[in-house]
């Protein structure tokens, strides 16, 4: 060929523009120095330009041959297997090159990868451990998890969702921990997915759940690489996915739920201390309501004398019956925390302390409710919020209402079948092959003999 004749696009290439229906943002680019050339095709908004310029443009003028530039391209580190059909079109719309030298194509990782600084933890602060959580780029987040779990032993394997974004996800486990029949489950699956479009971890984490209208989670959700590494050497399995900035574990127990990881860096007594004081939060949030109505409208002989007249006088003048008068200042304290979540942080704490002063106190003077409902409503709102992962903390907040409802309709007996019947359904769950309610899940593992 001569020097100044112009090379033809290789057909696979024009297949690709053509199928893209000629996108602004895919470039097809032909690289000719005297009788060398090549072609290089990528999408500009998710390649790194950059990276892209030192990689691959600058060394193809600078190296003496066609061959030459062949072995630098297939020495790289972003080197990857060669795709074809559609799964080609889904790894350019990732951030991939493809380079085609004379009849041989090359395909290189080169995305542009936006958000990969981590950020501070948000979900799960803690005081004494670290104060960084994970980011949205899914490379950062492998690097973390690689810098603080330094087994050999840690596996990544890298799976394709079924969804209209061809999505992937990294599960990622220590093969000399994790129960084979807890992995084949995860597997299992994954591969089992049908959505139309799935964006986040914790949209996944829906789809992963044993059945979709689950009350109590099945998963735990979250961005913090401490809490994920010592999951991994508990054999648990940890699933990332690309653009989201939590981690999804499984399996996990009803008691994973009750721990927070600054009980690992507290002193033994401090920690059971704490996670007592967690228990009884957990009892008050979810039985509170429910006994005030029972021993109210049921059984109020069971107070000491000066008690039961105590409260009987704060309810004078109370126009309805103990559960409306429990369901309205609970549904209340509800609106007040769905608005502190939606509301800006610069007065989210204001507008809902200030309402919720106003509200208690016109309700106490109305003679809407009583003294003794006020410092319920008070201590349910606060317990509610002591269970360290918020996804089981909207599910005990649920059962109350459960629970208060069997109250009003049985009295003291329905209190108790309603708690009996919670815990023999979190009985008779499982997450992923395990029981939930394993009192541990094997913190001291021995590794596999190899």
């Amino acid at each position: 060929m001569c020097a100044n004749e112009k090379p033809n696009t290789p057909e696979l290439m024009q297949d690709i523009v053509e199928k893209m229906n000629q996108s602004e943002d895919i470039l097809l680019v032909p690289l000719q120095l005297d009788k060398n050339y090549a072609f290089v095709l990528y999408f500009k908004t998710v390649v790194d330009g950059f990276k892209l310029q030192e990689t691959i443009i600058k060394p193809f003028f600078e190296l003496k041959s066609t061959e030459h530039f062949t072995s630098y391209i297939q020495s790289l580190p972003d080197n990857v297997k060669m795709k074809s059909g559609e799964e080609l079109l889904i790894q350019l719309t990732k951030g991939h090159v493809l380079i085609a030298i004379h009849d041989q194509f090359f395909l290189l990782d080169i995305k542009m990868i936006s958000a990969s600084s981590p950020q501070p933890a948000v979900m799960e602060p803690t005081i004494y451990g670290p104060q960084l959580a994970l980011s949205e780029a899914i490379e950062t987040n492998l690097n973390m998890i690689r810098q603080r779990y330094l087994e050999p032993s840690l596996t990544i394997e890298t799976v394709q969702l079924k969804d209209i974004t061809h999505q992937s996800i990294s599960v990622i486990y220590d093969k000399q921990f994790v129960k084979q029949s807890v992995l084949d489950a995860i597997h299992k699956k994954i591969k089992e997915l049908d959505s139309l479009l799935i964006k986040s971890s914790g949209e996944l984490q829906l789809h992963l759940n044993n059945t979709k209208l689950s009350l109590f989670p099945t998963l735990i959700l979250t961005e913090r690489p401490d809490r994920i590494t010592y999951n991994l050497a508990n054999g648990k399995v940890i699933i990332l996915m690309d653009g989201s900035p939590q981690a999804i574990v499984a399996p996990v127990v009803f008691f994973d739920f009750m721990v927070s990881m600054e009980d690992r860096y507290h002193s033994y007594w401090i920690s059971i201390f704490t996670l007592i004081l967690r228990y009884f939060g957990l009892l008050t949030c979810i039985l509170l309501p429910a006994m005030y109505v029972a021993v109210i409208s049921y059984t109020p002989d069971i107070f000491r004398l000066e008690l039961a007249l105590s409260v009987a006088g704060s309810r004078l003048g109370v126009p309805y019956p103990s559960f409306i008068e429990v369901l309205f200042m609970l549904l209340f304290m509800e609106f007040l925390i769905e608005s502190s979540i939606r509301l800006p942080k610069a007065i989210s704490a204001t507008a809902t302390t200030v309402g919720g002063l106003i509200l208690g106190t016109a309700a106490t003077e109305a003679a809407l409710t009583s003294n003794i409902m006020i410092i319920v409503v008070s201590a349910v709102a606060i317990t509610s919020f002591v269970i360290p992962i918020s996804e089981m903390s909207f599910a005990i907040r649920i059962c109350r209402y459960l629970l208060l409802a069997f109250t009003t309709l049985f009295g003291t007996a329905g209190l108790m079948i309603g708690f009996l019947g919670i815990i023999m359904f979190l009985a008779n769950k499982e997450s992923f092959g395990e029981p939930f309610l394993k009192l541990d899940w094997n913190s001291t593992r021995k590794k596999k003999e190899v």
